[in-house]
């Protein structure tokens, strides 16, 4: 372990929590009915539903994410909404999916790093006493 393995959890976090939160911020702009007619225009069930779920993760799920709060949780959240980003829309639509990969990649990686030493996390944690 080198001097900086502590911090890998922290720049993960900033790089996925940012990505999330710009795309999320775009999405609650454009509104639930928006993000519900392109995920209906591609098949997904119960649209609005998830339209909410999704712009929830996005903007909710990247400032914990960020801050560092419940990081594997939502990052877990992340995850599952980049493998139907890649499966549900790139790969049907035929496009290319290179930041969903990496966004899926930094996911799954949070969920292994969890929310590192340099979180607001931390503070909360109880050391055993």
């Amino acid at each position: 372990m080198n001097a900086l393995t502590p911090y890998a959890a922290f720049f993960m976090r900033l790089a996925v929590g940012g990505v999330f939160l710009l795309h999320g911020i775009g999405k609650f702009q454009r509104g639930i009915g928006a993000t519900a007619a392109f995920l209906s225009a591609h098949s997904i069930p119960f649209a609005t539903i998830f339209a909410l779920i999704l712009i929830t993760i996005e903007t909710v799920g990247a400032v914990c994410v960020l801050l560092g709060i419940l990081t594997r949780a939502w990052a877990t959240a992340m995850a599952v909404v980049m493998v139907v980003a890649i499966v549900a829309v790139k790969l049907p639509g035929g496009q290319n999916f290179e930041l969903e990969a990496l966004l899926l990649a930094g996911a799954v990686t949070l969920v292994a790093l969890g929310d590192g030493p340099l979180s607001i996390a931390v503070r909360f944690k109880q050391s055993p006493t």
